[in-house]
């Protein structure tokens, strides 16, 4: 029997190891490829992850942005009203009209108008007056003490305040959209580029090893100098003065656009009569002139207006707004002006360039172009045409509103219905409070309901914004981790002979990191960046003829996030 068994296997021996290969071939293929899916399915749960905590991330961002504009809006809406006091004009000309019935009785009121002022228009310029539904409640007071300590102050006409009423309530109603919605951009800017920063340096920071020896032994390096935030630029004292740049369009750059918005206002505005009788297509084209003038008339005009004096203080002025927000008391010298150039340190120059390429870019000029469009339309189409020309509800009007460069209008419903100058200058005075509500403001505004500023709810729902800030938020990864491993490389040189006696850990983690693993990290965030901006760029319909030839990686990425809807 064993001899029998011996001799078949002795026969069969060559079928019975080429069945054993077959069979441990088969085995061994097995286990590759169910490797194989095991990774590829750990990988893709892993990416699924990432882009949902990346897509998280961001939107929190995009919502920290608006709610940072309502803080700041409180100080720009301080500044523009005390600039341009509409309301103490209303009172002077409220004051004049109750003295002028006083001394001549009410019945001669009509008779002893103005001669530029025809007796027909002097009582409906009186109701609109003394209406004042448009006072802010927190101005009545404080300007009616203006009122009674300057008696001294020359008295004007009925027709100089009336005229003085017309610039002042226009020039600041347009002020104020332009004034938030360059402080929406420039927010969206700044927090969009210190998010990137967070997100890549949380993620190098997991992504690199961490030397065993420090999991059980007390370290005393200096932390703060050598983490990765640090090395990043994501430390708080940097992130801290960059944000406090947008001192400059809160306190200097507002004035400057009042000053350009107010001439453009006088010169459209000037000849216009308050008696007209206006309708809202007359009213928006001569909106349009004034943007015309303040931006440009034509698309190479816009393209080549340039912001950035009204965003950004320029280099020699850095210093003086570093020092206006850590200094309290404000006060200017020679050694706080040297101390504020050594705050400009390099991680808040590379912020302050970029910030700067960012403002200058023709994607810029674009994405505020729609953002104004989007402004002036809720002010013409929401709220004039409803509150002055007691037009229907625009919500169930189906119409998205005007835009004075091209678009649909709703001038249309209305154009039959006239109303005078005198009559619409109140909707202007009210949406001006309406425009700069912080959190909460719009209680304190009359005949205006509604928890929140809608204004700023127009402007985020901007498509062009949010593929703005996605493309900001997702791109220059590679000069990011690059700057990041030289800025590491250049601090630990010195380091190195200081701590020599006390670093007995090994060399910095970011040493341990092999060198390709920056460029590899870089290539898959960016892959999940562009998934990202393909998504928040959805519906954003802009053409590829409008768009300037790419100059820049921020153009390309733009542009690629723009076409993305139409399959390109």
């Amino acid at each position: 029997m064993i001899a029998a068994t011996r001799r078949w296997f002795r026969r069969n021996r060559t079928n019975l190891a080429i069945g054993a290969g077959v069979i441990g071939a088969g085995y061994l293929a097995g286990q590759y490829v169910l490797g194989k899916i095991q990774e590829a399915r750990q990988r893709m749960t892993e990416e699924r992850i990432s882009k949902e905590n990346l897509r998280r991330r961001f939107e929190q961002n995009q919502e920290d942005c608006t709610y940072t504009v309502l803080a700041l809006l409180p100080t720009i809406r301080e500044e523009i009203l005390e600039i341009l006091p509409v309301e103490q004009i209303t009172e002077e000309l409220q004051r004049e009209r109750q003295e002028r019935l006083k001394r001549i009785g009410a019945s001669d009121a009509a008779s002893s108008e103005l001669p530029s002022v025809p007796p027909s228009v002097g009582d409906e310029d009186g109701k609109s007056i003394s209406s004042s539904s448009y006072v802010h409640a927190s101005q009545v007071a404080g300007s009616t003490a203006d009122g009674e300590a300057s008696p001294s102050r020359p008295k004007k006409s009925k027709a100089q305040l009336w005229q003085e009423m017309k610039i002042n309530a226009i020039t600041r109603a347009l002020t104020l959209i332009y004034t938030l919605s360059l402080l929406t951009l420039l927010t969206r800017i700044q927090l969009n580029l210190l998010g990137r920063r967070t997100y890549l340096s949380s993620v190098v920071a997991m992504a690199s090893p961490q030397p065993a020896q420090q999991s059980s032994t007390i370290s005393l390096e200096n932390k703060d100098d050598d983490n990765y935030e640090n090395i990043y630029g994501n430390d708080f004292e940097t992130n801290r003065k960059y944000l406090t740049f947008s001192w400059w369009l809160l306190h200097r750059g507002s004035k400057l656009i009042l000053e350009r918005v107010q001439a453009a206002v006088k010169e459209v505005f000037g000849l216009v009569n308050i008696r007209e009788d206006m309708s809202l297509e007359r009213l928006s084209q001569l909106i349009l002139e004034v943007r015309k003038k303040v931006e440009g008339a034509t698309e190479q005009d816009r393209q080549q207006m340039r912001w950035l004096e009204y965003l950004l203080p320029p280099q020699d002025e850095e210093a003086f707004v570093v020092r206006q927000a850590g200094s309290p008391d404000g006060e200017d010298s020679e050694m706080d002006s040297a101390y504020g150039q050594q705050q400009i340190s390099g991680s808040l120059r590379r912020l302050l360039d970029e910030t700067s390429d960012l403002i200058d870019s023709p994607t810029f000029s674009q994405v505020l172009t729609r953002l104004l469009d989007a402004g002036y339309s809720n002010l013409v189409d929401n709220r004039i045409a409803v509150e002055a020309f007691k037009a229907g509800d625009p919500s169930s009007s189906g119409v998205l509103g005007i835009s004075a460069y091209g678009g649909e209008s709703r001038v249309s419903e209305v154009v039959d219905t006239k109303a005078k100058l005198a009559h619409i200058l109140p909707v202007f005075c009210r949406q001006a409070h309406v425009i700069a509500a912080g959190s909460g403001d719009l209680e304190a505004v009359d005949g205006v309901t509604g928890g929140g500023n809608d204004y700023l709810t127009v402007l985020d729902g901007v498509d062009q914004l949010s593929a703005f800030a996605a493309v900001i938020y997702s791109s220059n990864f590679e000069q990011e981790v690059a700057e990041g491993a030289k800025e590491s490389n250049a601090a630990d040189a010195p380091r190195n002979a200081t701590y020599q006696s006390t670093n007995t850990h090994g060399p910095h983690p970011m040493a341990q990191v092999p060198e390709t693993q920056p460029t590899e990290l870089a290539e898959g965030l960016l892959r999940n960046e562009r998934d990202i901006v393909s998504a928040s760029a959805a519906g954003a319909n802009v053409s590829s003829g409008e768009e300037p030839g790419p100059s820049s990686d921020l153009e390309a990425a733009w542009k690629k996030a723009l076409l993305a809807e139409d399959g390109k």
